[in-house]
């Protein structure tokens, strides 16, 4: 699995989240009063996150397939290498049992 740092995206996903928090507190405490337009605005940082959460579980889903075809090719190539094993303990005295 690739490691992959922190992206821009990122810090903005949790800038948002925490914004959202903010306000909701302050909002829930009567700091703030806005008018109606304004009170749906927070809506569109949690669109925001929701986006953001579908776009790192689609990026963990690309992480997973690749390991899946990678797993998949190392079993094909192990196939050649088992049957030579197989044929070499019928054909090799050292290994009969008797």
């Amino acid at each position: 699995m690739v490691k992959r740092g922190a992206t821009i995206w990122d810090y903005i996903a949790w800038a948002s989240l925490i914004g959202v928090s903010l306000w909701l507190i302050l909002k829930l405490l009567g700091f703030i009063n806005t008018p109606a337009w304004l009170e749906y605005s927070p809506l569109a940082g949690v669109v925001y996150i929701a986006g953001w959460a579908m776009h790192k579980l689609d990026r963990a889903s690309e992480d997973i397939n690749h390991i899946n075809r990678d797993v998949r090719d190392l079993r094909n190539e192990m196939k050649p290498i088992n049957e030579n094993i197989t044929k070499i303990k019928t054909e090799c005295p050292i290994f009969d049992s008797k």
